[in-house]
């Protein structure tokens, strides 16, 4: 991403919701067409995910998660640049969100729908506490226009992938909130494999572990893309989580997250190569 891009986004933000948003279901449709690597990745994830689904279905959902991905990402510009107040009120906060201000460290258990960035926001935004989430190095001015973006609002302070466990242990037990994303491939070094809509899929245990070492609750926060911004639905901390078996916890995790994506399919990650590690012996799935 240049810096005329970011500049362009700049001049996105004092545009009416509508207007932004009817750019991004033209960019969605176009981007359907033309990255065609990415459309055969998200129908190749739904076959995976969906089977019993026709094709045409797949196909449906498939161009519309496209555009929700373009409408998600030119709302970064109202998201990172509009006026606090404009931002604050196309952002809905709801469900357990006392779950976010009783005292001691959360991870937030935040899946990779189309959302997240303003669930993030709306979070920081609205509740008085202290924060870090993880944060992997992005090429050029899109680094700094993200890192910048993602504590634009609250304390949030980014900690890097690379750094290991114990800056964010550390935070975890002074109490801080954890925004977390782990659903996604980082290759069998890091992973486990356990199912995932049926499928043994490559997933960090970082849940569990980091809520173990942690001494910290899990709290799974959905974020949806509505006519007038978003809905970050903050759901109960999970019950007598982490057990005494990160495997299975992990498991778990995806269990809750399948659920999650049943009730919004159309707006989940399914761009992303969920897949592409495999177990010892198993051929690629693209």
């Amino acid at each position: 991403m240049t810096r005329s891009a970011v500049w362009l986004m700049r001049a996105l933000a004092p545009l009416p919701l509508p207007l932004v948003r009817a750019l991004g279901w033209a960019l969605g449709r176009l981007l359907f067409v033309l990255a065609g690597s990415r459309r055969r990745i998200a129908l190749t994830n739904l076959r995976l995910c969906f089977p019993h689904w026709s094709e045409a279905e797949r196909v449906a959902l498939a161009r519309r998660n496209f555009v929700y991905f373009a409408q998600a990402f030119l709302d970064r510009a109202w998201l990172w640049h509009g006026k606090p107040d404009r931002v604050r009120r196309r952002l809905r906060l709801t469900g357990a969100v006392e779950e976010l201000r009783r005292p001691g460290g959360v991870v937030i258990f935040a899946p990779h729908f189309y959302g997240m960035d303003a669930g993030g926001s709306a979070i920081m935004q609205q509740v008085e506490r202290k924060a870090c989430t993880l944060y992997a190095e992005q090429p050029g001015a899109l680094d700094e226009w993200m890192r910048a973006g993602r504590q634009r609002f609250g304390d949030v302070t980014p900690i890097a992938r690379t750094a290991g466990l114990k800056p964010i242990v550390r935070a975890l037990r002074e109490g801080q909130l954890l925004y977390l994303l782990p659903d996604m491939d980082l290759g069998s070094q890091e992973s486990v494999f356990v199912p995932f809509f049926g499928v043994p899929t490559a997933t960090v245990p970082s849940v569990p572990r980091l809520a173990r070492l942690g001494q910290a609750r899990v709290v799974p926060v959905v974020t949806r893309m509505t006519r007038s911004g978003y809905e970050t639905e903050v759901h109960p901390a999970w019950a007598d989580y982490p057990s005494d078996d990160p495997v299975a916890d992990t498991a778990l995790m995806n269990r809750h997250l399948e659920r999650y994506i049943e009730a919004m399919p159309d707006q989940y990650y399914w761009v992303h190569k969920r897949f592409k590690t495999r177990p010892p012996g198993e051929q690629t799935l693209y």
